[in-house]
């Protein structure tokens, strides 16, 4: 049998055909998750139980996102923006701690943060809290970075405290910093097992001009002392890219969930910033708790009505396993079309599974029972 020699220009066109075959099919995969169905239709087995948490005389909600659990496993931790959207001129302490019955047990604060958005306990029970100053100005989720107002706070940083209130560290620069330095509208910070601490930045969702920069939108990791150790991520919406990561977690195995809200979608990452995953079932993540068991609990405020292309998408908290990533649970938003973020924008769960849910729209504290 005669064998027809090929010429280097067909042989090279075919490579690059099989190349580009090679590549379309690893991002199917991809592709196909970002067009994933609503996950609307789980059971809600939740009772929804409002204004269970006590404020004191003469004092009401403000709008509230962070909110975690004492490590006790049972009273909560919240930090509210003193009755306002911010805590601007205020008085008030917006970091308060309640029991398991509502009862307000402890609170400090007042005259440090301007605008608490974050908010989670180590395994010591020092609790850390984020203060985005995203709420002051011209910040906010589509607009520009904030400036502090005069004098002290100024923002853009997170404060360790001790369970009693005591200030043990501060990470950021007051008034806020670009990298090398930071921080500019912090999110959300974790403290790892093994005292590593991990900090989500960028709040505004804003593509670089010709005379102002991208937002900031990265994940940057510290030692337990405040060095820092590493960053990753830039503004854009490219399957390696954040635009707003609002929340994170860590699973059983160390794993690092990122809640990347302006791109709907959670990524999960090593330790050390490899991208091991990406999902999209969870839709718009505001907030991301994972208990002891593995269960994820993802709360949702911005589908719907808050965000027109994903009106077939509604709000609330879902709830799901780690392990496979199946949604099995959604405790929807009883509001049908308000304007702007609605239910839980916090999310966070008690050794009993208790979910607890922190409303910025409603400036309200949730708690969610079984029935």
């Amino acid at each position: 049998m005669q064998r027809i020699a090929q010429s280097p220009v067909r042989t090279l066109a075919v490579a690059l055909l099989a190349h580009a075959t090679f590549v379309a099919t690893l991002a199917a995969p991809a592709a196909a998750q970002a067009n994933v169905a609503p996950t609307n239709d789980a059971p809600n087995p939740y009772t929804t139980i409002a204004g269970w948490a006590k404020m004191p005389e003469g004092r009401s909600w403000g709008s509230t996102s962070a909110v975690d659990i004492d490590r006790d496993g049972t009273s909560i931790w919240v930090a509210e923006r003193c009755g306002a959207n911010n805590c601007v001129g205020s008085s008030l302490d917006p970091v308060l701690k309640f029991d398991a019955s509502g009862t307000m047990v402890a609170h400090f604060g007042a005259g440090m943060i301007l605008s608490p958005h974050g908010i989670t306990v180590d395994r010591q029970g020092n609790v850390w809290v984020v203060d985005c100053a995203c709420t002051i100005g011209g910040g906010g989720r589509r607009g520009a970075a904030a400036p502090p107002p005069s004098g002290p706070p100024a923002g853009h940083q997170i404060f360790k405290f001790s369970p009693d209130g005591k200030l043990l560290m501060t990470l950021g620069k007051a008034g806020g910093a670009r990298e090398p330095d930071y921080f500019m509208e912090p999110n959300a910070v974790l403290v790892a097992p093994n005292g590593d601490i991990y900090v989500a930045e960028g709040h505004s969702s804003r593509p670089a001009t010709d005379s102002t920069p991208a937002s900031p939108a990265r994940v940057l990791k510290f030692s337990n002392d405040g060095k820092l150790i590493a960053s990753w991520g830039k503004w854009g919406k490219g399957p390696d890219d954040f635009d707003q990561p609002h929340a994170l977690a860590m699973d059983s195995k160390g794993r690092l969930f990122v809640g990347d809200r302006g791109n709907n979608r959670i990524k999960i990452f090593d330790q050390s910033g490899k991208l091991l995953d990406t999902w999209y079932q969870f839709s718009r993540p505001s907030g991301i708790f994972i208990d002891a068991k593995d269960n994820i609990y993802v709360a949702d405020s911005e589908s719907g009505s808050v965000n027109k292309p994903r009106t077939d998408w509604k709000r609330g908290i879902r709830v799901g396993r780690v392990a496979d990533g199946k949604v099995t649970a959604f405790i929807p938003d009883p509001a049908e079309n308000p304007p702007s973020t609605s239910s839980a924008e916090g999310v966070a769960v008690d050794k009993n599974g208790v979910i607890y849910g922190a409303e910025v729209g409603q400036k309200a504290l949730r708690r969610y029972q079984k029935q």
